[in-house]
């Protein structure tokens, strides 16, 4: 079963989902703004990334600018800014089994399916 962490609104996110629907394999699309992960669901996410909670962050979004840009954060405090605001998570991501692609660019999941 394939996880897609999606927002609809984001045109990265729609790319990504379009190559999964193509290929025929099961998935499932989480609305990651809706349902978001907390604390252990994005230390899990990004261990399946093979990431550190920076490189998950949307570092452009307004939010992270007006609150945590050029403040010397440790790793619980970046997963705890994501838990508060979902949309300072980087996406789409995509999960297959114990691996996990950032579909940027859309193309890059293809590596999973």
């Amino acid at each position: 079963m394939i996880i897609v962490y999606h927002n609809p609104r984001c045109r990265k996110s729609r790319e990504t989902l379009d190559l999964v629907q193509q290929s025929g394999e099961t998935f499932e699309i989480i609305e990651y703004l809706k349902t978001p992960l907390d604390t252990s669901g994005l230390k899990a996410l990004l261990n399946k990334l093979k990431m550190e909670p920076a490189a998950l962050v949307r570092t452009g979004e307004a939010l992270w600018k007006e609150k945590y840009r050029g403040k010397d954060l440790t790793d619980g405090q970046i997963l705890a800014a994501m838990e508060a605001h979902p949309i300072l998570m980087e996406r789409p991501v995509v999960v297959k089994g114990d691996r996990a692609i950032l579909g940027r660019p859309p193309e890059k999941v293809l590596e999973l399916l």
